[in-house]
């Protein structure tokens, strides 16, 4: 009892809720950029930290990772620029609702699905982390090989009305993610003879490639001089809007749920349980064939889900010493700056910043609930703005962004290069969220499919038998079954509906 009242002291202090909230709008600027995400923004105000306690340091790089998760969402929604993978789900139904006037009730969605699910993720940090680390622990090859399929499985809910397009852009995706040095043998791989391309294809250019720069040119060539909508923008208060997304409880627990889930195995993070709840929200709605025209659980299970892992991803940071995202990696960063080594001792011998960080990141949720609620009336008129002064701020946002991810300026190439591409994709209809998905998956699902063989062949014992005679691993298996075949099943009834009208 006297610990928590010295945390809650602690927390208490005008000092340390100042640097709470410069963390949490900070980090909501940051992800509303494109290009720019929580890792970027983590990694600009680190040598801040260094002059500060190691509890107030923590908490205000805790305040813009949470922050620039719901961040992405904004940009994401208004201006389908989502600047990460972890926002790219949220644009599917957030833009074509800001299209049909819609723009205010899209971002109420955003902020509250991302508050709910920050705080799950943040409540099972606290009282679980210790049994979330054991079962971290017990994820090997097989079981990451398989959550990783389950992500890919996904794609029956983003390819749009064709399954070769689909097919295609995923295929694409995944082409890109083994450009490179491959991490098993230490070969090149579709090089070229370039070093630009040895360290691969970052994600962040060829995200603001093929949302931001593609976007920008489809607004040129359409020759469009008012503003982005051309419907009255429909009011809404919070509280219908709350009351509205508590109607699906089941997709946001659920979303929440997926969300810690993905966050606490190392080396997922935000992305893919976006992606994977986005599935599955999709999977069990009784409306799935309005997904990507503006629906409201396409806003939700995604922004839950992303928020939610951010919670999950510290759980192995503290209690194992092993990073779960980007983000969390640059913050054992400073962890071990303050002279903190992550790990089972170090809620032995600092239990005190452990807790006090962890209770926390509970402010930083609610600080970004109120810049995100009251923020919601001056961010959507963006969509009021007329499209020759968005063009030009986009392009040098997304420019910004491709620059910041590795400070190369091939980066910037490969940006305007996909925006080229992505500019192609949207005029012949191939979707562009499978591409991201394929990039952010096809790096997991190989090498822990390589390293299942590796190991089935040591024990002397089939890869089919290693993979799938493992308890976690079957449930997976199941798991992985089920959202492949309603996914497509899915796009199937969907596009038979299509077909009729």
């Amino acid at each position: 009892m006297e610990n928590l009242i010295g945390i809650l002291t602690l927390l208490a202090s005008p000092v340390t809720l100042l640097l709470i909230f410069a963390g949490v709008v900070f980090g909501i600027v940051v992800g509303a950029i494109p290009g720019l995400n929580g890792a970027i923004g983590v990694a600009l105000l680190l040598p801040v930290t260094y002059s500060l306690s190691p509890t107030n340091g923590l908490l205000m790089l805790g305040g813009i990772y949470m922050g620039a998760t719901y961040g992405g969402s904004i940009s994401a929604i208004l201006l389908n620029c989502p600047g990460s993978g972890e926002a790219s789900c949220t644009a599917l139904d957030g833009y074509p609702m800001a299209l049909q006037g819609r723009g205010k009730e899209a971002l109420y969605y955003s902020v509250l699905a991302s508050a709910i699910g920050g705080l799950l993720g943040v409540v099972i940090m606290i009282f679980f982390t210790p049994v979330l680390a054991d079962l971290a622990l017990k994820f090997g090859p097989p079981e990451m090989f398989l959550i990783a399929m389950a992500g890919l499985a996904v794609v029956g809910s983003l390819m749009g009305k064709s399954l070769s397009k689909g097919f295609f852009a995923v295929a694409f995706g995944l082409i890109l993610s083994i450009i490179g040095i491959d991490s098993m043998t230490g070969s090149f791989r579709l090089t070229f003879g370039s070093s630009n391309l040895k360290a691969g294809m970052h994600l962040v250019p060829v995200t603001v490639g093929l949302f931001a720069i593609s976007e920008m040119l489809s607004l040129l060539s359409s020759n469009q001089t008012g503003s982005i909508i051309n419907v009255p923008m429909q009011d809404i208060t919070v509280a219908q809007a709350l009351k509205n997304m508590f109607k699906r409880w089941k997709v946001l627990l659920k979303s929440s749920v997926i969300g810690t889930i993905i966050g606490v195995l190392p080396g997922t993070g935000g992305a893919i349980a976006s992606f994977i709840s986005y599935g599955e929200a999709k999977r069990a709605s009784k409306d799935s064939e309005s997904f990507g025209t503006g629906n409201m659980e396409g806003i939700v299970a995604p922004e839950s889900a992303n928020n939610a892992a951010v919670g999950g991803s510290f759980v192995p940071l503290l209690a194992l010493g092993i990073p779960g995202s980007a983000t969390s990696a640059i913050m054992f960063g400073a962890l071990t700056v303050h002279g903190l080594i992550p790990g089972p001792k170090l809620f032995v011998e600092h239990a005190d910043i452990a807790y006090t960080f962890m209770y926390g990141m509970l402010l930083t949720i609610f600080v970004m609930v109120l810049v995100g609620i009251y923020g919601v009336r001056y961010f959507s008129k963006v969509l009021t703005l007329k499209v020759k002064y968005i063009i030009p701020a986009v392009f040098a946002c997304s420019i910004l962004g491709a620059y910041s991810a590795r400070n190369s300026m091939f980066d910037v190439a490969i940006a305007i290069a996909f925006g080229l591409i992505g500019f192609f994709f949207k005029r012949t209809n191939i979707p562009t969220a499978p591409v991201v998905l394929g990039l952010i998956l096809g790096t997991l699902t190989e090498e822990n499919l390589r390293r299942s063989i590796i190991i089935a062949e040591a024990k002397n014992i089939s890869i089919l038998e290693y993979i799938f005679l493992r308890p976690i691993s079957a449930v997976v298996f199941v798991f992985f079954v089920i959202l492949l075949f309603a996914n497509f099943k899915s796009f199937f009834v969907g596009k038979k509906a299509s077909d009729e009208e």
